[in-house]
């Protein structure tokens, strides 16, 4: 089969991987300019800082197969074993924690290899084929690609404004969902965080997470990551991008210390974690088994959720007669 899939995240990766291991024709296409969507990590100066997501669990056994893959390879270590509270009330609960050796969009980078990753690539819409393939894949460049089935990763509502142009209605739980939003602090910083050992705190009410990505492991120089709270970051989503940076500066204030930030940026996430899910790994019509939509608003919002996902989209196809 010549399989289209859009996104090139770790969804669409871990089906694109899959499926070309196969020996089917892959191509992934992504709007971005690196594979990996919140498997990312950026540069700032001697700093490296993971900006979306710090680490991932594994409770599957067919995620486990994968992740010990990896291990194998040297793409991913154990970085700890959970997080105490800031106030100390919450210890580790002693489950092993995973990051990936210089930072998580290694993973990324390892899955795409050798695949037809295409970055920078926006996917306009979606329609049935007239032709030898049953579906077209349109980018926003006028480009059309025919396809024999077809994976769909992105957040529901973007799949779904590409699969209404093919006449396929996403069911309406789905739909009706929703994602909590992120504002992400990066700061580079002159010497030592206040972020306590192993490099990460979990249970703050004003923070997600929030890291030290030299304890961490990943960054030559010390560096921190803060995602806000869904509730903080949708009250400053549409503030000035300097105002809400310096807001979420002096929120993150108790985890910066005695240090000065050297350089700072904001990220967002405006998708960033499903507030439903739903109940299989994937869907896709009953008379139409070769379009799927997937991603981690089906198995989960956390990595493992994201992996199972594209495993079984993956696997959907295979299964075709």
């Amino acid at each position: 089969m010549r399989v289209g899939i859009v996104g090139a995240g770790l969804s669409g990766l871990i089906a694109g991987r899959r499926l070309h291991d196969a020996g089917h024709d892959v191509i992934l296409w992504d709007k971005g300019r690196s594979p990996g969507g919140r498997l990312a990590t950026r540069r700032i100066g001697d700093a490296q800082l993971d900006h979306g997501a710090q680490f991932f669990t594994v409770r599957d056994d067919a995620f486990g197969e994968q992740v010990a893959a990896w291990q194998r390879d040297g793409v991913v270590f154990e970085w700890c074993r959970g997080f105490a509270s800031p106030a100390g009330h919450t210890p580790p609960d002693g489950y092993p924690r995973y990051a990936a050796h210089g930072g998580m969009n290694a993973i990324a980078k390892h899955l795409a290899q050798g695949l037809d990753v295409r970055t920078s690539s926006l996917v306009f819409s979606i329609h049935r084929g007239a032709g030898a393939h049953p579906w077209e894949v349109r980018l926003d460049d006028a480009t059309v690609t025919g396809l024999d089935a077809l994976i769909v990763t992105c957040p529901v509502p973007q799949t779904y404004s590409l699969l209404v142009s093919a006449d396929i209605d996403l069911p309406q739980p789905l739909l009706r969902g929703g994602y909590d939003m992120t504002l992400c602090l990066l700061a580079t910083l002159d010497g030592d965080s206040a972020v306590p050992e192993p490099g990460g705190v979990q249970h703050d009410p004003n923070f997600t997470f929030v890291a030290d990505n030299r304890r961490k492991g990943i960054s030559a120089v010390s560096a921190i990551t803060a995602h806000a709270s869904p509730a903080w970051s949708e009250a400053h989503w549409d503030d000035d991008p300097d105002v809400a940076l310096a807001a979420l500066v002096e929120l993150a204030a108790p985890y910066i210390g005695d240090a000065t930030i050297v350089e700072q940026q904001l990220k967002r996430w405006r998708f960033a974690t499903p507030r439903t899910i739903w109940p299989d790994p994937c869907w896709s019509p009953d008379e139409l088994p070769t379009v799927i939509a997937a991603g981690d608003a089906f198995a989960g919002p956390r990595m493992e959720g994201a992996a199972l996902s594209g495993l079984a989209a993956a696997a959907q196809l295979l299964d075709l007669p």
